[in-house]
């Protein structure tokens, strides 16, 4: 019994520190490593709500910036779903907005990078995560396909923006 609670806490602590580490209060955007196995820069961000009412609601797909422009939507959806995108500008990089409510994990794969990512979803709070993929083909259009337990609500945003060669010059 001690060594199964000792596990489970040490679980439990390492998931703290790996979404401690992901989280952001300002909203500043981080630097991670991709899980391609294409060469890519991804910049991932997650937004720390503060209290209930300025939380916002899976029935809102994530808002872009207004430099980068929208080529998918998904209102608030529960479980499997699969929808095309649109293809961006010659150069353009890939943003990838998704946000959740509900007790579970949701996976997202985006085709035909072969690039996907998991969300982690709470019942007490929305969850927020934005990723931006800056790879070869993230300009074109492809799918995106999302798996999702039916306890999670989702809705997402897909558009295409510069990418981060063209942010730092």
């Amino acid at each position: 019994m001690f060594r199964r609670t000792l596990a489970a806490l040490s679980l439990l602590s390492a998931v703290a520190v790996f979404s401690a580490t992901a989280c952001s209060a300002d909203d500043s955007r981080a630097e991670e490593p991709t899980k391609s196995s294409k060469p890519s820069q991804e910049k991932e961000t997650e937004a720390a709500p503060s209290d209930d009412a300025s939380q916002p609601s899976v029935a809102q797909p994530p808002e872009l910036d207004a430099t980068e422009t929208v080529a998918a939507e998904q209102g608030e959806t529960h479980g499997n779903r699969s929808f095309e995108f649109g293809k961006g500008k010659k150069g353009d990089a890939l943003i990838v907005a998704v946000r959740c409510q509900g007790k579970g994990t949701i996976n997202v794969t985006v085709r035909p990078l072969a690039f996907s990512f998991p969300l982690e979803c709470l019942d007490s709070e929305v969850s927020t995560i934005q990723n931006q993929v800056d790879i070869a083909g993230a300009d074109d259009k492809g799918t995106v396909s999302v798996e999702a337990p039916t306890t999670v609500r989702w809705s997402m945003t897909i558009g295409h923006g510069e990418g981060a060669a063209a942010e730092t010059l």
